[in-house]
């Protein structure tokens, strides 16, 4: 049995066509209950993380904010922790660091970027996220690895969650999952994307089994720690209906994947509210999932569940 913490509940947003959009859509987000407004780092047709979360930041008083999740390849770590650290300060302590190695090839390919495999691209993600928890700890440090080399570097500002604001860190592969389960304090399940896109590769490690073995690798990795981490899961296919088998059917079809995988994956939640609640309450009992993430087009239908839910 997985530890269980209360649920949270958040939306990952993108876009918006205005200023006007985009702050209703962060108000509403925390007028409906939900703890946490999180934003993809990608270079297509989205917003950039920063500036788009610091203005949901301004618009709200007590959402907490984060990408899901930063790459590390995107930026320099120092010049990352910076922004992350200045965030937090004027959040007044409201950031979750999300961040992970990298995955989406198109990105790379359109900014001219090398697509390392996938083992170089972890090993620069595990140096820069040493870089980000050594610019926001006290006074002044120094690295040397095969990627930075960081010297007598003294982080300004400090964060104002000390010493670091949550770390989440997502992941599909044994070896991602097994760094999460050392150092995040958040886990978020991920399919694998070893393939650098979306597709039927992805989709056929989202299952129940699949799940199953990704978090007896976390909890293999985190040995004592496993009780303080909070397992989270970007639920990707929500449906709110009273037709819930009708709704499984079709969108399998649609997927090309069986009506098992909508009924038992926690990537999917279809049905009632009702129904939607005893899911959730049967996969935290299951594999520890209590930080829930679901779209931005769910903020009124799914509200809800985040009513009954939220903080039990």
């Amino acid at each position: 049995m997985a530890s269980r913490h209360p649920f949270r509940f958040g939306v990952q947003a993108s876009t918006a066509a205005n200023r006007a959009e985009w702050v209703d859509l962060a108000r509403r987000t925390e007028d409906t209950g939900y703890d946490v407004l999180t934003m993809p780092d990608h270079f297509g047709e989205q917003l950039a993380p920063v500036p788009a979360l610091m203005t949901v930041a301004d618009a709200t008083s007590t959402l907490r904010i984060g990408a899901l999740v930063w790459d590390n390849d995107y930026k320099h770590p120092v010049v990352l922790a910076k922004e992350l650290a200045t965030m937090d300060v004027l959040s007044e302590g409201r950031l979750e660091i999300g961040i992970g190695a990298g995955w989406m090839i198109s990105d790379y390919e359109q900014a001219g970027m090398s697509y390392d495999s996938p083992k170089v691209r972890i090993d620069r993600f595990v140096e820069g996220l040493a870089i980000i928890k050594g610019a926001m700890a006290e006074g002044p440090f120094s690295q040397a690895g095969g990627h930075y080399t960081i010297t007598d570097y003294n982080g300004l500002p400090k964060p104002v969650q000390a010493p670091c604001p949550p770390i989440l860190i997502g992941g599909g592969g044994k070896r991602v999952l097994s760094i999460a389960a050392r150092e995040a304090d958040i886990v978020g399940i991920n399919g694998t994307m070893t393939a650098g896109v979306v597709g039927p590769d992805a989709i056929s490690t989202m299952t129940a089994e699949a799940v199953d073995e990704k978090i007896a690798i976390v909890r293999t990795a985190a040995g004592d720690r496993m009780a303080q981490i909070e397992m989270n899961v970007r639920v990707f296919l929500v449906r709110v209906t009273d037709d819930r088998i009708g709704r499984m059917d079709s969108m399998s079809k649609a997927i090309g994947v069986q009506r098992s995988f909508m009924e038992e994956s926690p990537f999917a939640l279809i049905g009632t509210p009702e129904q939607m609640i005893d899911d959730l309450l049967a996969r935290r009992e299951k594999w520890g999932f209590s930080y829930i993430i679901v779209g931005a087009e769910d903020v009124e239908p799914f509200a809800p569940v985040v009513a009954a839910l939220a903080g039990k």
